[in-house]
């Protein structure tokens, strides 16, 4: 038994966890490769008020087999998109399909969505309850402490500050929620952050209005950081 964050930001005991340190490798098919430079496109401002989530239930069949049937993957290498704000979920979409963020199995998965595809399937996986997952034991205190204290000799800001107290982020600034998102997915994304590989062309840092914070910090972390903070992130509910 060993803790997991809970809601109300407590520990709370539970069973096994999903190991927090998995190389890059076995992010597999979240691991970012080169494409040609792409213009960062226009993104829908309101999937809320444009989308619909019965609409998006319908057309999320596809994505089903790789982020699960309400959004919860069980395979780390696939991210969490239960809870997700719309916004963000509409938004990598549209990177995605203009190739600003590579990813061979995204890229022709979102190629052939419309905007309202996009803005259906945003407010579908928005409406998904996130399920907690569990934190390493090994490795969840030093992320805690990483995640609401941050690193202020080296620079690196307590993640709290832009994702949230329980990961749930911050819609309006177009932060991303953490709560529950798998270790394995985290540590891979990160990793692309300090090798500049998540979005692609001559605008990759200022691909989203949060690139430029995302690929500073990340660079200011170790490996172990990485793995540490991400076990953290996976215990959030």
């Amino acid at each position: 038994m060993f803790p997991a964050v809970s809601r109300a930001g407590t520990a709370a005991p539970g069973p096994g966890a999903q190991a927090a340190g998995a190389s890059a490798a076995a992010a597999g098919p979240a691991t970012a490769t080169a494409s040609p430079a792409a213009a960062t496109p226009a993104v829908t401002a309101d999937p809320y008020a444009d989308g619909s989530a019965q609409a998006g239930a319908t057309k999320a069949a596809v994505c089903f087999s790789c982020h699960g049937p309400d959004g919860n993957s069980q395979n780390p290498a696939f991210p969490r998109l239960a809870g997700q704000n719309a916004v963000y979920i509409a938004q990598q979409l549209h990177l995605f399909k203009a190739g600003v963020r590579p990813n061979p199995v995204m890229q022709p998965m979102a190629s052939g969505l419309s905007d309202q595809d996009i803005d259906d399937l945003a407010v579908f996986f928005a409406a998904q309850t996130p399920q907690g997952l569990e934190a390493d034991p090994s490795y969840w205190q030093a992320g805690r402490a990483l995640y609401l204290q941050g690193d202020a000799k080296r620079g690196v800001p307590g993640c709290v500050a832009c994702h949230g107290p329980l990961g749930r982020g911050n819609p309006a600034a177009g932060y991303p929620a953490l709560e529950a998102q798998q270790s394995v997915y985290v540590v891979s994304q990160l990793q692309q952050y300090a090798n500049g590989t998540r979005y692609s062309g001559t605008d990759a840092t200022t691909a989203t209005p949060n690139s430029s914070i995302m690929f500073d910090i990340a660079k200011r972390l170790t490996p172990e950081e990485m793995r540490d903070v991400a076990s953290y992130v996976q215990g959030l509910r």
